[in-house]
């Protein structure tokens, strides 16, 4: 359309309101009140327009595009994620990852994989479904275990070096998960277990206690190379349950996407065949 169809769309789409949709300044423009209360809704009605045609033809194809969190992503997804490709060799997969909530109206992301608790798994405009639980259980070195003489009971643990998680944006979460688990096991402390070090996700916790500087409270299903390789030994069996969960997200109008349908199917399938096989 020329620019003076699409100035004529706009008017008649104001008359019809009767009220402007954008305010005109130098060079550019603004919404109004009026625009902002129009916008998502033609927004999401083009979207599911464009994932109905695309459910039509039936193609799932081109780029994948998933924001994914770097622990999940680094030691679950990238071993799996060729077992996706195989099924679908006609769709490329772009990984990023990055801690932050992207916007998926305005960038180019075509599905998340976020880490939210029971209130926190619903993200408005998103849809998501629920992945796995994330579980904490104690890891270190074979070799630190074994300079400390072993340890025979949780208490045995404050004997050694502790690691935790922690942001900027949480500066307690490492002591809240630490305190946690010493009551999930029995043992009441008169205050918070003292930390030697903090790190801003799991990989690099896993790394510290790799390299013999403390116990982290790892994820199990994460790290099951690590353990069978003897880097890294599970310390008690006493497990800190449904921290958080993860969940796979995306734009809600575009649920009928033919290539984010192909890779919710996949990975909640590939997940539940996984949690079969451990509980059986």
């Amino acid at each position: 359309m020329t620019q003076a169809a699409v100035s004529y769309q706009i008017k008649l789409l104001e008359e019809r309101i009767g009220a402007p949709v954008f305010r005109r300044m130098t060079r550019k423009l603004a919404l109004t009140e009026a625009g902002q209360q129009l916008a998502p809704v033609v927004t999401e009605v083009f979207a599911r327009l464009n994932g109905a045609f695309s459910a039509i033809t039936g193609r799932a194809g081109g780029i994948l595009s998933i924001t994914a969190v770097t622990t999940f992503t680094t030691n679950w997804l990238v071993p799996r994620i060729g077992k996706f490709q195989m099924a679908w060799p006609d769709i490329a997969v772009q990984l990023d990852t990055d801690p932050r909530l992207v916007d998926f109206e305005r960038e180019e992301f075509d599905v998340g994989i976020r880490a939210g608790n029971v209130s926190r798994g619903h993200w408005p405009g998103l849809a998501s479904h629920h992945l796995m639980t994330i579980d904490l259980a104690p890891f270190c070195a074979p070799r630190l275990l074994a300079e400390a003489g072993g340890v025979s009971s949780p208490a045995d643990l404050l004997k050694l070096p502790l690691l935790g998680e922690s942001s900027l944006s949480q500066p307690g979460y490492a002591h809240a998960d630490w305190g946690a688990w010493f009551r999930n096991a029995g043992v009441e402390l008169a205050e918070a277990p003292a930390v030697r070090s903090y790190f801003a996700m799991q990989q690099m916790l896993a790394n510290a206690a790799i390299a013999g500087q403390g116990v982290a409270l790892l994820t199990p299903a994460f790290f099951k190379r690590e353990l069978a390789a003897g880097l890294l030994t599970q310390v008690l069996p006493v497990k800190l349950c449904d921290v958080e969960s993860y969940y796979l997200v995306y734009s809600a109008s575009r649920r009928d996407s033919p290539k984010i349908a192909a890779f919710r199917e996949w990975l909640t399938g590939e997940i539940a065949v996984e949690a079969a096989d451990e509980a059986g």
